[in-house]
């Protein structure tokens, strides 16, 4: 079963980019982040704006929080 993830966050934003850096080794073949840049609308900026970057569990809706690190990313990503 695939599991599915959502990472908000911004162009030039070096937590984004970080965040991001950290996840990628941590992907297996049953688990898909997407990245959605919160610039693109209005009402992403206005509810994630303070919070970038942000890793959402699509199942759930859990919410993992910067700051992260690579155990507490990977304890995340196995709890799907």
């Amino acid at each position: 079963m695939m599991k599915h993830f959502v990472l908000y966050g911004t162009l030039g934003c070096h937590l984004c980019d970080e965040a991001e850096a950290l996840l990628l080794p941590l992907l297996t073949d049953d688990c898909s982040i997407e990245c959605i840049d919160i610039s693109e609308s209005d009402s992403l900026v206005e509810q994630y704006g303070a919070l970038i970057p942000l890793l959402r569990r699509l199942r759930d809706g859990a919410d993992l929080r910067w700051p992260f690190d690579s155990a507490q990313a990977s304890l995340f990503l196995l709890e799907d």
